[in-house]
């Protein structure tokens, strides 16, 4: 048995045998007992020799080579840099070509825990009081329904009502995100609970555009909304849906309000078309979705035994949230400026 050692990995191995035990780095022995590998695969072999002492004669090269590699595969796969999350260039155009994106592990089980888990049960068991139409039913069957009915439960701007949670992990994470996908100066314009009650057949999200709920704008309208899984989000307890794509029609599509006003529900509606192609995506606790301003998307019902729970940052451009808060558009449901007030996109 032959021992080899390089500044940080040990390989053990029999010359002349292609099966060896590996730590850390794969190297193989070849037939030649004088000549070893640095298996980057299977099919793939960097040959290394040996020395006249036995010894790998460029182990550092090798090694160095390997760790080059490791960060070249680790630059196109999305994840957790520290604090911060990289967004990869795949993953870039993906948002670009369809209008969304699945990002995974952007909280570990732990940072929910800490930061978002405990204030999350304190919006939906009523100990953080909401005012007015910044709590309700976004199912669009809210007339004589209390809270404790709601089927989809809807907090607006829960970061105003609950200052504590400004700044958390989460949002800092999210604005590395945003500015990634969207070309920096992204900023939080608003943020959003959403939470499915169990064995909920009506708590569904209508099919709708965000632009739809907002006024037109003359400057520059990129979004980035980030949608947390805080629980799992599965087909069964209505994860979101998407229509990829049709953030690229040239005219934003019709919508209808879900009731007869906005005083019903604040819900709109758009209706799919014959040739749609609806995609579910199921995310675990932690990943996000990432939508632009122009996707159509929406959510199921939630028709598993616990509650499907969903916490929404989004993010735009300083001009524009600027050009927002000028008219008034503050996107609290209690705001006198809002779609059925300027009414572009009614039926």
């Amino acid at each position: 048995m032959q021992v080899l050692r390089g500044s940080a990995h040990a390989v053990v191995g029999r010359p002349g045998n292609t099966t060896c035990r590996t730590i850390c780095l794969p190297y193989c022995a070849s037939n030649n007992a004088k000549t070893w590998s640095l298996r980057t695969s299977c099919q793939q072999r960097q040959p290394l020799t040996l020395n006249a002492r036995g010894r790998i004669a460029d182990v550092q090269t090798a090694a160095s080579s390997a760790v080059s590699q490791k960060i070249a595969v680790s630059e196109e796969i999305s994840g957790l840099r520290g604090q911060s999350y990289f967004v990869s260039n795949s993953d870039k155009q993906r948002f670009k070509e369809q209008g969304y994106v699945h990002l995974p592990g952007v909280m570990t089980d732990e940072e929910l825990k800490q930061d978002i888990d405990n204030v999350y049960e304190a919006f939906l068991n009523g100990t953080i009081k909401v005012p007015g139409k910044d709590l309700c039913d976004m199912s669009g069957n809210q007339e004589g329904r209390t809270p404790d009915q709601f089927t989809l439960y809807n907090v607006m701007l829960p970061r105003v009502y609950h200052p504590a949670l400004q700044g958390n992990l989460y949002e800092r994470r999210c604005k590395d995100i945003a500015d990634q996908l969207q070309g920096g100066d992204m900023h939080i314009d608003y943020d959003q609970i959403l939470a499915k009650r169990p064995h909920s057949e009506d708590a569904v999200f209508a099919w709708h555009q965000d632009m739809a709920y907002w006024p037109p704008f003359t400057s520059d309208i990129s979004a980035a909304t980030c949608w947390l899984a805080v629980s799992d989000s599965t087909e069964e307890n209505g994860c979101m849906r998407f229509l990829p794509g049709s953030q690229k029609e040239t005219e934003l599509r019709k919508h209808a309000p879900v009731g007869k006003t906005r005083q019903d529900s604040h819900a709109l509606y758009l209706s799919l078309k014959a040739d749609d192609s609806v995609v579910p995506v199921p995310i675990k606790r932690g990943d996000i979705t990432v939508h632009d301003e122009r996707v159509a998307h929406g959510s199921g019902p939630n028709l598993s035994s616990g509650w499907r729970k969903a916490y929404v940052v989004a993010f735009r451009k300083a001009e524009c949230i600027a050009e927002e808060r000028s008219l008034g558009f503050t996107h609290s449901h209690n705001d006198e400026y809002n779609w059925d007030v300027f009414q572009q996109h009614s039926k």
